[in-house]
């Protein structure tokens, strides 16, 4: 089944996090990333952080953590079993440390599709934020299959 075009400007419910030291170390070894500014609290103090710093890629698990049980897939009907990570891309306007809470808010921007229809790309642009202030955009795509195209 196509995905619904309709889509494309839907805002997806706000999403708040705190940003816990825990997690980015866990991230930080899970990634392999040895800059100490991601585990160290010594260490990102000294490199003139307030905290530990934010590993660039964080912020998308860090906005899939809802606590609101929200499910995009689901809420636009697709099948999860069609579904690949396509891409992600992030701005960042300031650094984002742990003890920040930030807020994630999402829109579909776009939906096309490719391999006539065999491939459809669903487009979502994100802003997060720090107590209203931007800190950081992030950029991703679903891919889905659809098997019924061509036929």
């Amino acid at each position: 089944m196509a995905l619904n075009k309709e889509l494309i400007g839907t805002r997806i419910p706000t999403n708040t996090v705190d940003i816990e030291r825990g997690q980015l170390r866990f991230f930080a070894k899970a990634i392999g990333d040895t800059d100490p500014v991601h585990s160290d609290l010594e260490a990102a103090k000294a490199a003139g952080h307030r905290d530990l710093l934010v590993p660039p890629t964080f912020l998308f698990c860090a906005d899939s953590a809802r606590s609101d049980d929200f499910n995009f897939v689901e809420f636009a009907g697709i099948d999860i079993r069609r579904v690949l990570h396509g891409e992600q891309g992030f701005t960042y306007h300031q650094p984002v440390y742990a003890g920040d809470t930030l807020t994630f808010e999402t829109t579909v921007s776009d939906i096309y599709s490719k391999k006539g229809g065999a491939l459809e790309f669903l487009v979502q642009a994100t802003t997060v934020t720090r107590d209203g202030e931007l800190v950081a955009e992030i950029h991703k795509s679903l891919v889905v299959r659809n098997p019924e195209a061509g036929k």
